[in-house]
């Protein structure tokens, strides 16, 4: 049973959120080394190298029963078919239009575990998920539109819509994996499934990998131990603490926080919009973590 004490899932989230918006540029930088399935096999087997030092799994650690189905199921929906399908979108559809896509995601898993978790839906998530998605949209209409990328690509599109599907489906499967399985023991497994599923790719990762640039390499090794073991296992550790809701809804900040980093780090200068954008995510995630005021329930009248 997890400790009411001390709870850090608030700092954990945001770690993940930083680690995932650096993703996105990270992805951006090698998008023409490496071919969707071999980014995500090349960045899961880091994850996977880098994990075991920290893990340490054993059989005694391993997951049985349903909980085994469990992790199964999220690693290769999430660690690989969301990875994949990410990865293929953002060749058809320029960044902007992408994160607006697949951030229905965390909407879809506020959603989703309202029904399957009986977590409800309390105001405050409903409202915060609803102005942090309106942030999000205007992000999205500030991007430069003016590349050469088909931004109407209705293959990007479907492929957006597949990964925040994916995405919805992993996080409510790793939810309750968490009641059997500590936080970087779940990750360790969800990549290492990745792995086992993304072995078709290996040729041409070891082609690729071949002709890439150290840059490259390095940009691999740092997708693989940040925003994959270190990013998933914050997020984990603050699933396993909060509702699935409230932790989907705070990676409403990645986009935001996408943009900052690509303007430090490419050079891409956002929008006066894309700051609005920005802070409308902050406000919305930080009303989804209010608590819902209790019903006062009426005392009965005094018999006179």
């Amino acid at each position: 049973m997890v400790s009411p004490t001390r709870d850090l899932s608030l700092p954990a989230m945001l770690v993940t959120v930083l680690l995932w918006a650096s993703a996105f540029v990270g992805i951006r930088a090698v998008g023409d080394t490496f071919s969707p399935g071999s980014l995500t096999l090349g960045r899961l087997i880091v994850g996977v190298l880098a994990l075991t030092l920290i893990a340490r799994p054993t059989v005694a650690t391993m997951p049985r029963g349903n909980a085994l189905w469990l992790v199964l199921l999220y690693g290769v929906v999430w660690f690989g078919a969301y990875n994949i399908s990410l990865n293929a979108a953002e060749r058809h559809l320029d960044a902007g239009t992408t994160a607006l896509i697949v951030n229905i995601g965390p909407a879809l898993v506020a959603l989703l575990a309202g029904f399957i978790f009986k977590e409800g839906f309390p105001k405050p998530l409903v409202i915060g998920i609803g102005i942090a998605f309106g942030g999000v949209v205007l992000i999205a209409l500030s991007t430069d539109h003016s590349s050469s990328v088909d931004t109407a690509s209705t293959t990007g599109v479907l492929l957006c819509l597949a990964a925040a599907l994916f995405y919805a489906v992993g996080a409510l499967a790793q939810k309750p994996a968490l009641k059997h399985v500590k936080p970087v023991m779940s990750v360790w497994l969800g990549c290492l499934v990745g792995v086992v599923v993304c072995l078709p790719f290996a040729p041409g990762l070891i082609d690729e990998i071949s002709g890439a640039s150290a840059h490259d390499i390095l940009w691999l090794a740092y997708l693989g131990i940040f925003p994959t073991a270190i990013g998933f296992s914050t997020w984990s550790y603050a699933l396993q603490r909060i509702s699935a809701g409230q932790a989907a809804s705070t990676t409403y900040l990645v986009p935001a926080v996408a943009t900052l980093i690509s303007w430090a780090v490419l050079d891409e200068v956002p929008a006066a919009l894309a700051f609005v954008g920005g802070a409308l995510c902050l406000t919305g995630v930080a009303i989804t973590r209010l608590r819902s005021r209790p019903t006062p329930v009426a005392e009965p009248t005094p018999a006179s």
